[in-house]
């Protein structure tokens, strides 16, 4: 059973912190927690004559609920997702496969290159009920409809009821991310 004592300096940094933990601390604890890698994915109508596809690498999804089926991912408050998961409720979801760590790669280098380089290449399918790509080759597919948000200190929680669920592949394990590194299993 866990104490609560006042805060004791961290092994880390040997100062004391208000609220109990440092970032450096609980950023190093939950690098031991196996996460499986998605790919959110949601179409912004709005920008330019044809719209933009907008792409982010996801670990902090997971299911909510059956009845109705709710699933919810994490964005940042600073993303360019965040801004579009706000103005656009219907939005994708890929489960990726152990043999697509280049995907996952690639749009975890948000910031670095533009959304319209990150799709280019890249071997997806329109959703049916969200417009948003689906990457091919994934586990699973989801395509969801925003029915929440909230705001959790830096992320946003974004709560999606699922309206189509395709599982298209199923060859080979999951890509999971742990101690800062993509993994599979076995």
């Amino acid at each position: 059973m866990f104490q609560t004592t006042s805060p004791a300096p961290t092994a880390t940094t040997g100062i004391a912190h208000p609220e109990g933990v440092s970032a450096e601390e609980f950023r190093a604890a939950l690098a031991r927690l196996a996460a499986g890698v998605v790919l959110i994915t949601a179409h912004d109508p709005e920008d330019g004559p044809r719209g933009e596809d907008v792409g982010m690498t996801a670990t902090a999804f997971l299911s909510v609920s059956l009845e109705p089926p709710l699933v919810m991912v994490s964005v940042r408050n600073d993303s360019r997702m965040d801004d579009l998961l706000e103005r656009q409720p219907l939005w994708g979801v890929s489960i990726l496969a152990e043999s697509q760590r280049h995907v996952a790669g690639r749009f975890a280098m948000k910031g670095r290159i533009s959304d319209r380089l990150l799709f280019e290449d890249l071997a997806y399918e329109r959703g049916e009920e969200c417009g948003a790509p689906l990457v091919r080759g994934a586990l699973a597919l989801l395509e969801c409809r925003t029915e929440q948000r909230v705001v959790a200190g830096d992320h946003t929680l974004v709560i999606g009821r699922v309206l189509r669920a395709a599982t298209p592949s199923a060859e080979g394990g999951p890509l999971l991310y742990f101690r800062g590194r993509y993994r599979q299993l076995g």
